[in-house]
């Protein structure tokens, strides 16, 4: 009995976080409206976070459930209307870029093979950072690696020495990213 609960809570929980995405710009929504299906269509949210549909003119999406949706295009259809109307706005495509700009990422640059942000998950090391951007480039400076960590808003420099984790002399200085995290470096000088 205690397992069937849980199980109820749980699927009443998913449900209810799945509705309760709000929208962004560049989501796609399908809007089907039952007693006219001729205004049946998927739309893209604008960037200024609107959508148009026919006979409700533009409608506020950005910022808002689907739910939320539908009640505005109910509202607005309602005089147009005889009778209650039956209107469903489903979440069709999410937009992968505002998407992607949620997740937590660490930007590596300098001498490396492919420099760039990564998206991180928990857990991921200097080294391991390193190691998504291709590794060190050939004229890397291998034991002045910086990272920047902006604490309070203030910006601290890290340093990693590679050389030393790579033959085991060191490994505590190999520290666990965090989101935002900035990982330079430099190329070596010439008696490097």
């Amino acid at each position: 009995m205690r397992l069937l609960l849980a199980l109820l809570f749980v699927w009443g929980f998913l449900t209810n976080a799945a509705v309760a995405q709000d929208l962004r710009p560049g989501d796609t929504v399908h809007i089907s409206v039952w007693q006219d299906p001729k205004l049946d269509q998927t739309v893209v949210v604008s960037p200024d976070g609107t959508i148009g549909f026919p006979l409700a003119g533009h409608v506020k999406a950005g910022g808002l459930t689907p739910k939320a949706v539908e009640d505005e295009l109910r509202s607005r259809l309602a005089s147009k209307y005889t009778g209650p109307l039956d209107i469903t706005v489903t979440l069709a495509a999410v937009n992968k870029e505002s998407e992607d700009e949620t997740k937590p990422k660490v930007y590596v640059s300098g001498e490396v093979q492919r420099p760039g942000p990564y998206t991180i998950r928990t857990r991921t090391s200097v080294a391991q950072a390193l190691a998504l951007a291709g590794g060190l480039g050939p004229f890397a400076a291998r034991q002045r690696i910086q990272i920047h960590r902006k604490v309070s808003g203030v910006d601290s420099i890290l340093l990693f020495d590679y050389r030393a984790y790579q033959y085991g002399t060191e490994t505590t200085n190999n520290i666990d990213l965090r989101s935002g995290d900035v990982v330079i470096v430099p190329e070596r000088g010439l008696l490097e």
